[in-house]
């Protein structure tokens, strides 16, 4: 088998193993400690935010902000079909109600006329939705402008998911911060790592405080083990933060990494066959995967498997929400755009410790297949 070229792995070059010696030196292991509150302050001097919440998952930091929000069982909450279903998830686990919106193609996140309808409809049904949860897709800033306007024109709450979006911005103000909540993801796979791991963000000290409560199994401060609320044991351990210090001190190179890797396939493979996802004007794309688009699912498909065949991973993009079995029967406003995607779609290898060897190895195996 020839070496294998991963879609996005870990890139461990910095000071990870000497900053985890710290921790087991120091003995602080648990989901509290000096390194725990260092990563805390160094996301929010990243996002010139107030508040800062390091959680063991992206899904554990939505599951808190819609609580913190004030969603309850049986409320309506928006969000793409566009996303992964990390996305979604929380709004069962509360028992809420998903309403799914479609995807617009320039961002390849949700349409805000479809937002707009879908409120006003939901609405007129008896019941207003609470919550918008708003994905920064692929690294990619959406439409945020008119989805915001939209959102504070019918005041409803915003959750940005901004999951794999650490280190985009738009407007020169980072993803993350345009909601009333922000998440962001530290899996294996994202821009940086802590192996597993969130973090929640905000300028709202209600929610946050609300959000620390809640991540440490609702324990109220007294000297016995009181809980007078049902808790979550989401908090990020000290020694998993290590890595998320380590990892920030280099975001700036994983960050041009990733743009060098976009502009190399762009300049070698953009078409007529062969789309892009970009941003443009004041967005910037922090380029987590590069995502391009084949003329056909046929065409798609001879290049994954062609890629497979030379031990090269690739992704489809995102299977829609509204085309899995756990939500098809959920509210749902389509215009079409994220089926074409998802049939079209595919996420080439990103990893910020890709050689150019690499990416000369995967636009080979692709223009055999134009």
């Amino acid at each position: 088998m020839k070496e294998k070229i991963y879609l996005s792995p870990p890139d461990l070059r910095g000071n990870e193993q000497a900053l985890l010696t710290t921790v087991f030196k120091s003995n602080w292991i648990a989901p509290q400690g000096p390194m725990l509150s260092n990563f805390e302050d160094r996301i929010k001097q990243l996002t010139n935010t107030k508040y800062a919440l390091a959680l063991n998952s992206a899904t554990s930091a939505i599951h808190l902000g819609l609580q913190v929000l004030g969603v309850e069982k049986g409320d309506k909450v928006l969000c793409p079909t566009f996303t992964f279903v990390a996305s979604v998830n929380p709004i069962s686990y509360i028992g809420a109600i998903p309403i799914l919106l479609d995807a617009e193609t320039a961002t390849w996140n949700l349409c805000p006329i479809l937002l707009e309808k879908a409120i006003i409809a939901e609405t007129t049904k008896g019941k207003k939705p609470k919550v918008l949860i708003l994905v920064q897709g692929y690294g990619t800033p959406a439409e945020i402008e008119v989805i915001l306007e939209i959102a504070k024109k019918y005041k409803i709450l915003v959750l940005e998911d901004a999951a794999s979006a650490l280190g985009a911005t738009h407007n020169s103000q980072h993803c993350g911060t345009f909601g009333d909540v922000g998440i962001f993801s530290f899996n294996g796979n994202k821009i940086i790592t802590t192996s597993g791991g969130g973090m929640l963000i905000t300028n709202h000290q209600m929610y946050y405080k609300r959000a620390s409560y809640l991540a440490s199994q609702a324990k109220e401060s007294t000297p016995d083990y009181q809980h007078n609320a049902i808790g979550y044991n989401y908090r990020l351990s000290n020694v998993l933060a290590a890595l998320g210090v380590a990892q920030l001190e280099l975001l700036v190179d994983f960050l041009k990494a990733r743009k060098f890797n976009y502009e190399f396939y762009k300049s070698q493979l953009q078409s007529n066959s062969v789309v892009f996802l970009s941003s443009s004007g004041v967005s910037k794309s922090n380029y987590w995967l590069t995502c391009v688009l084949f003329a056909s699912n046929k065409i798609r498909e001879k290049v994954r498997l062609a890629l497979v065949a030379e031990n090269i991973e690739s992704r489809p993009l995102w299977k829609p929400m509204h085309l899995q079995s756990i939500y098809n029967n959920v509210p749902y406003y389509s215009n079409g755009v994220s089926e074409e995607l998802y049939k079209r779609g595919l996420c080439l290898p990103s990893g910020s410790s890709l050689f150019q060897k690499d990416l000369e190895r995967v636009c080979r195996v692709i223009k055999k297949c134009l």
